[in-house]
């Protein structure tokens, strides 16, 4: 399958080492210049490209940037195929997005993205720590394997992230329309928590909507005490214990 990342921090990175890996056609773009890519980024074969390269003549797009910079690239996909899969990984943080107005006030963040994007996405690997991307994933059928919560609205863009998720290394759990992806937002009980898909299960619907900013807020604040810095990422431990200490 021929894909395009666009953002190779920790999260794109990972997914263009292990898409890779799994026998893709992987196209990756920074936010500078093709020859400035971190050559490690492309050890399992991913190719550098521009922005613009990464979603032209491709069957999958993953956008793996910050929530606030989706604006920015929005008019890039006025060329991409409606038939085109297009997945989210971002979420919103307030500290590091600044505020954004129609998610304060209530908008679904997935639903924002494709507002600015003018088409159909699925949100996945928003909900998963980086470290436990990149190290925590194994063989389907293991009785402890991490579940990875994804939404979509189309069923072909379901199908492809379901596949996708699982060439990664884990199950994909879907949690149903994009309307309902804010139980696998900051904050949810199954957002960075490291839980298999019966765990999930059980924990998805305990999510209280209206509380989830406030315990998104104060894992940053715990965070920012700890690292000095809202962008910074936390030891992969101490993340995990903090999501599952506020969340669940």
């Amino acid at each position: 399958m021929k894909i395009g990342i666009i953002g190779v921090g920790y999260i794109g990175k990972t997914l263009a080492l292990k898409l890779g890996s799994a026998g893709h056609n992987v196209s990756v773009a920074n936010t500078r210049s093709p020859e400035k890519m971190d050559p490690d980024v492309l050890a399992t074969g991913a190719k550098a490209v521009t922005a613009q390269q990464a979603i032209e003549d491709n069957e999958v797009i993953i956008l793996s940037i910050p929530l606030n910079r989706i604006p920015d690239i929005a008019p890039l996909f006025a060329s991409v195929p409606e038939n085109v899969t297009v997945i989210d990984t971002s979420n919103y943080y307030p500290a590091r997005d600044l505020k954004i107005n129609r998610i304060e006030g209530g908008l679904v963040e997935s639903l924002w993205v494709t507002e600015q994007l003018g088409r159909p996405i699925a949100k996945a690997w928003n909900a998963i720590g980086s470290q436990s991307l990149k190290k925590n994933g194994k063989s389907s059928g293991d009785s402890d394997r991490i579940a990875i919560p994804f939404a979509a609205d189309r069923g072909t863009d379901r199908n492809i992230t379901k596949k996708l998720i699982e060439e990664t290394g884990f199950d994909a759990y879907d949690t149903g329309l994009l309307a309902d992806s804010w139980r696998q937002q900051p904050g949810a009980p199954i957002y960075c928590t490291d839980l298999t898909a019966a765990q999930i299960a059980s924990l998805i619907d305990t999510a209280e909507r209206a509380r989830l900013p406030a315990r998104r807020d104060l894992a940053v604040a715990a965070i920012m005490e700890r690292m000095s810095s809202a962008e910074a990422n936390p030891d992969a431990d101490f993340g995990l214990r903090l999501s599952r200490a506020l969340y669940i």
